[in-house]
């Protein structure tokens, strides 16, 4: 009978120590997943603290919403703070620059993201009053929003919505960006739960999806020039940045196009009207927590690749549609949907 080979231990001879690192490596790959989540709030406590003052943001759509909130406390941070706005001679505007007092530290620019010339004129503004320690963050948030069916809308307005939610956002990041490398400053984008999936805004979820990519790319272009790239994904926040104002059967009707009317009938587009304008309704009235995620990732010393800041069953929803097969998603939406009586189709 032939006997172990010598010098190796009975357990590795009877192949139990093979059998022994495979139960390890769960384990081990769980040690290493609790550091690499533990190490990110370590590395905040020993950081040292960003001082504001002296620094210098460019914030889009300060009109209203959350753009106007950050402006505003970023400003009471001490930092120097440029307020793009649509409508700078506007009630937001001017409302924006009365709160912020005369400390001459809050620059309110016209600002159409849409506006190769608008955003160049932002960006020798900024250059003309740049602050001693420079230009430090980029938060593109101006961003529009509608409801509707994809037959319903035309092509123009595709193209406006790309043009202001994605390629804004790309047109003003590009111009900024060899101050943002030079300072190793932020960029914050603003995104939604939407871009994972729609309840009938379907052309809004398409730009959010779309600049969530572009976040990846760039996130990870920038790491080697010390620039931290964030994503915020709120949830239903319509009630408080008015995004969307609620629609009429009418108004929706009176757009469609003679194709499109001959396919749905006038009670369809009300029961869809009355569900979209529900989901408005229901949207949270205080934005301070996707201000304060937006602030976090400004000055953390570890900012968040993604914030998402939501209701429970919105990021529910978000984990069913990135972890399960798309027809899971897909059965969950199709009942939400089929709750809402809708009317005959042609």
């Amino acid at each position: 009978m032939l006997g172990w080979p010598r010098g190796l231990p009975p357990a590795t001879q009877r192949g139990g120590g093979a059998g022994g690192m495979c139960a390890a490596v769960p384990l081990v790959l769980l040690i290493l997943l609790f550091l690499l989540l533990l190490l990110p709030r370590l590395w905040r406590r020993g950081a040292v603290p960003l001082e504001p003052p002296g620094r210098a943001v460019l914030i889009t759509g300060c009109d209203s919403g959350f753009g106007h909130f950050l402006a505003l406390r970023l400003h009471r941070l001490g930092f120097t703070v440029f307020a793009g706005c649509l409508c700078p001679g506007g009630d937001g505007a001017q409302r924006l620059q009365r709160e912020a007092g005369g400390s001459g530290r809050l620059h309110i620019l016209q600002l159409d993201v849409t506006s190769a010339r608008d955003v160049l004129a932002a960006k020798e503004l900024v250059l003309s009053h740049l602050p001693e320690r420079g230009f430090w963050g980029l938060v593109n948030n101006a961003g529009i929003s509608t409801f509707g069916e994809t037959g319903w809308l035309p092509m123009e307005k595709y193209e406006r919505f790309a043009d202001v939610n994605l390629l804004g956002s790309i047109r003003t990041t590009l111009e900024f960006l060899p101050l943002l490398r030079k300072y190793k400053g932020r960029i914050v984008f603003m995104s939604s739960i939407n871009a994972y999936f729609t309840l009938g805004n379907g052309i809004y979820s398409m730009t959010k999806a779309a600049i969530e990519k572009f976040c990846d790319a760039l996130r990870l272009e920038m790491k080697k020039f010390g620039v931290q790239v964030s994503v915020i994904q709120p949830g239903n926040y319509a009630r408080f940045t008015k995004i969307q104002p609620p629609l009429s059967a009418e108004e929706i009707w009176n757009e469609l196009s003679e194709e499109e009317k001959t396919v749905y009938n006038k009670e369809y587009v009300q029961e869809r009207a009355n569900f979209f304008n529900s989901i408005l309704s229901e949207g949270s009235s205080n934005g301070n927590e996707v201000v304060d995620a937006m602030v976090d990732a400004l000055m953390s010393p570890a900012p968040k690749a993604r914030y998402m800041v939501a209701k429970l069953k919105e990021k529910a929803l978000v984990f069913v549609c990135a972890l399960f097969p798309t027809i899971v998603m897909d059965s969950v939406l199709s009942y939400a949907l089929s709750k809402v009586k809708l009317g005959t189709v042609h």
